[in-house]
This record gives structure tokens, sequence and C-alpha cells, in this order.
């Protein structure tokens, strides 16, 4: 049976320590995402969301993302009106900085 060598399992270590901090900094973000995608699909289904005015769409959206501790602006929310029906978009990026290294995650959720 042959050994492994110390300092491949020190590599293996540290690879393994890189996978780890990204999920612990990316997962978030992409959960909150996913939730924020969620609540603006059912925001757009509700019947008071026709009637509502588009200021007021824009605020419970911008009111959801900061709950999720997403970075979104008002600007960042677009609303459409067809034939009785709402559809909401955002674009938006959330910077990450991690060690030697900035990432600008794009985001587009929206009730297509």
């Amino acid at each position: 049976m042959s050994r492994v060598a110390p300092w491949r399992i020190v590599i293996a270590g540290i690879v393994l320590a890189g996978f780890v901090l990204f999920l612990v900094l990316f997962t978030p973000i992409y959960v909150h995402n996913l939730q924020l995608q969620d609540y603006v699909a059912q925001v757009s289904a509700r019947r008071d969301a026709r009637a509502s005015s588009d200021d007021v769409l824009r605020t419970w959206v911008v009111d959801r993302a900061h709950q999720l501790d997403l970075p979104i602006r008002a600007d960042d929310v677009k609303i459409a009106r067809s034939s009785g029906a709402v559809r909401i978009d955002i674009h938006y990026k959330v910077r990450v900085d991690l060690p030697g290294y900035t990432v600008n995650l794009h985001f587009d959720p929206g009730s297509h």
C-alpha cells in the first residue's frame, strides 16, 4: 500500500476549504434571489396587483428585496402592463469581495 505525500493532503485541504468558502459566500445570495423570484411571481399573479399603481408594486418588491438583504433599488424594478396582466422585471448585481478578487453576480428575476 502506498502512502499519500503530505503535500498532496495539504493541497487537497486548501481546495476543499476553497469550495467551502465558495458555498458559504454564494449560496445565501442565490437562495435569496430564488426567494425574490417566487415573491415577484406571486405579486404579479395577485388580482390586486392589476389595480395597484406601479409605485406600489415597486415598493413591495424593493421592500421584500431589502428583507432578503439584496441590493435592489427602485430603478432596478421595471413594470409593464398589457391586456390586464402585470409583468415585473428586475435587473441587479451583487458585489462579492473575495480575498484578492471581486465578483459581480448579475441577476434577472421577474414574472416571465
